[in-house]
């Protein structure tokens, strides 16, 4: 399949589901619509892995954005079940230990394998809602950095918490969605050695 059939099906699609490049980025988790729009004018090249993460963004899967089938999605009323994959749900942190050591982990459960995740972790609190409410399963995907702005989960002790990560310089900003549940967390000088970035939010669960 030409790289041009792939991006007219992406572009296919989105015009489909209603979306805008905007929206479709915003699922995808890139920053603007200027991803989207080299994806869909054949300047990108697609890696396998975000092949399958942005199918799922759109509501498809892989085989039909490579043209392998003729149909986005199943006939009316199915829907299709993703490729999943166990991750650890990570209950209590003991401190000092890998936040995946098997003291730390309550059970697996299922999430889509399009999401890359390491480990997921219940959100407590209403200090990200609307986003992510209280009960809710964040998956995480592991990573020592994140984006400016990304909702990363942030070990602070024996703790870890779900935030907006800023960095401006030497000092590091956690942002609740509920600042008036969660006031900014600031941490600069040798407060820094008190936190430690686990990964990135790639994906929730509500409802289990």
């Amino acid at each position: 399949m030409s790289d041009t059939d792939l991006s007219s099906r992406i572009r296919q699609r989105r015009e489909q589901l209603g979306l805008s490049q905007e929206e479709l980025a915003a699922r995808m988790g890139y920053r603007s619509k200027s991803s989207i729009t080299k994806l869909e004018k054949g300047i990108n090249d697609l890696p396998r892995a975000k092949l399958e993460e942005l199918a799922a963004a759109l509501d498809t899967t892989p085989a039909w954005l490579m043209g392998l089938v003729d149909l986005p999605c199943p006939p009316p009323g199915f829907e299709p079940l993703p490729e999943m994959v166990r991750v650890p749900l990570v209950g209590s942190i003991a401190c000092g230990t890998p936040i995946t050591a098997e003291q730390n982990i309550e059970c697996y459960i299922g999430v889509p394998a399009a999401w890359h995740a390491d480990f997921a972790l219940t959100c407590h609190g209403s200090s990200m809602a609307p986003t992510i409410c209280d009960g809710d399963i964040v998956c995480i995907r592991r990573q020592p950095e994140v984006e400016q702005g990304e909702i990363a989960a942030v070990r602070i002790g024996e703790e870890a918490t779900l935030k907006h990560f800023h960095r401006q310089g030497e000092t590091v900003m956690l942002l609740a969605d509920n600042t008036a549940v969660c006031p900014p967390m600031v941490f600069a000088g040798p407060q820094l050695e008190e936190i430690q970035i686990e990964g990135r939010a790639v994906g929730f669960c509500r409802g289990l």
